[in-house]
């Protein structure tokens, strides 16, 4: 059984793109990706990720993720801050920890595609 399958499909995505967007929108380190971002459109784009990270089927028809997150300039503490607020959603939520950790691992992947911040010079 697909980890889709065994949080029950569909509807148990959404509440989780649900909870996840109501904990991101709160984050002040994350807000301002989302400030000029039509949240409907980005919502339906992440339940369809998200069912295919859990198994289930590949609803996902949208850009390349290095083309979605072009020019964002996403860092790797915000990607690892948005991943967090996924991980903490499906835990609260009653996802089993294997398949948190499945989510994780179809995620973690993705990092290269979506960071393209360079970080800032250290100086010495």
């Amino acid at each position: 059984m697909s980890g889709y399958d065994e949080i029950g499909g569909a509807g148990s995505v959404k509440a989780v793109v649900a909870v996840l967007y109501q904990r991101v929108l709160g984050d002040p380190d994350l807000i301002d990706y989302f400030r000029e971002v039509d949240l409907d459109r980005l919502k339906a784009h992440q339940r369809a990720f998200l069912t295919q990270a859990l198994g289930g089927p590949d609803l996902f028809a949208g850009r390349s993720m290095a083309e979605a997150h072009a020019g964002l300039d996403i860092t790797d503490a915000s990607f690892d801050a948005l991943l967090e607020h996924l991980l903490i959603t499906l835990h609260d939520l009653g996802v089993p920890d294997h398949v948190v950790a499945g989510v994780r691992g179809a995620i973690e992947p993705l990092r290269a595609e979506v960071v393209s911040a360079r970080p800032a010079p250290v100086d010495h």
